[in-house]
Order: structure tokens, then C-alpha cells, then sequence
């Protein structure tokens, strides 16, 4: 559980509400989602081995060092899409009718966040109202790219 996961679900959900316009059949979206969150996740990785790379603390980081720190820390931004981009995978092999495809992948988006701020709370040791107010709350953008959703198309 990192920011990178949140930012994750919200990337994935974003991107399925500002492509998937009427028209977008399920297999164009989950192209489009899945190359987009490869991107965003490589720049992430790069951008955060040029930053961890060099001096820190009196000691020199190596390439190598930063680069495995720079992974490790992003892996949450791909494997918090894998689920609405499964999703989006049965819609596009016809498992599920394309437009039920799109909404199903909004709402797990949305439960995917609201465990992640359940799990983001837990870890702090917080009781079990303020670890549901953190899972709404982290649910909450979730439910506004959903509105957004609504209204754009």
C-alpha cells in the first residue's frame, strides 16, 4: 500500500472515463489503459532512479540500488489497475457486454480504493470508524471519476 496505488486506481479510472466515450469498444480501452499505466510506471521508475540516484546520507547510491528502490517502491501503481484492467479484458473478449465492462471496472476501481484506505488506516492502528471514514474517503475520488463519467458522456 503506497501512493503509488491510489494513484493507480484514479490513472485507471481517468483514463476509462476520458476514452471509453460511446463508440470505444472494450478492447480499444483496455489498450489504451494498459499502455497509459506502462508509461506512467516507467516514467515513474526513471523519474525516481534520476532521484534516488547519487549522494544521500554521507554515502553514495549507485544506479543499480536506486533503480530496484525505484521499482520496488512503484510496483503498487501496476498492480493496483491489474483488476479494472481484467475487467476491461473480459468486455473485450466478450465475456461481458463492453459498456457493463467500462461501469464494472469504474466500481471495482472504486473498492479497490476503498480497501487501500482501509489497509492505509489499519496499518496506523486507528479504530475501525476512523478505518472505514479512510475507506470512504480514498473511495470518494473513485466515486468523483465516476461522476465525472456520468457527466462527460
Amino acid at each position: 500500500m503506497t501512493e503509488e496505488s491510489v494513484y493507480g486506481v484514479i490513472l485507471v479510472s481517468g483514463m476509462i472515463v476520458v476514452a471509453g466515450g460511446s463508440g470505444t469498444s472494450a478492447w480499444q480501452l483496455f489498450w489504451q489503459v494498459a499502455v497509459t499505466v506502462v508509461v506512467f510506471w516507467a516514467a515513474h521508475v526513471y523519474a525516481g532512479t534520476v532521484a534516488r540516484h547519487g549522494l544521500e546520507h554521507d554515502r553514495v547510491r549507485g544506479l543499480g540500488e536506486a533503480f530496484q528502490l525505484s521499482v520496488r517502491r512503484s510496483l503498487g501503481l501496476l498492480a493496483s489497475s491489474a483488476i479494472p484492467l481484467v475487467i476491461l479484458l473480459l468486455g473485450a473478449t466478450d465475456v461481458v457486454e463492453d459498456s457493463r465492462a467500462l461501469w464494472a471496472a469504474l466500481w471495482a476501481g472504486v473498492l479497490v480504493l476503498a480497501v487501500l484506505g482501509w489497509i492505509a488506516f489499519a496499518r496506523r492502528g486507528a479504530t475501525w470508524p476512523i478505518r472505514m471514514a479512510g475507506a470512504l474517503g480514498t473511495a470518494a475520488f473513485g466515486l468523483v471519476m465516476m461522476l465525472l463519467k456520468a457527466l462527460i458522456h
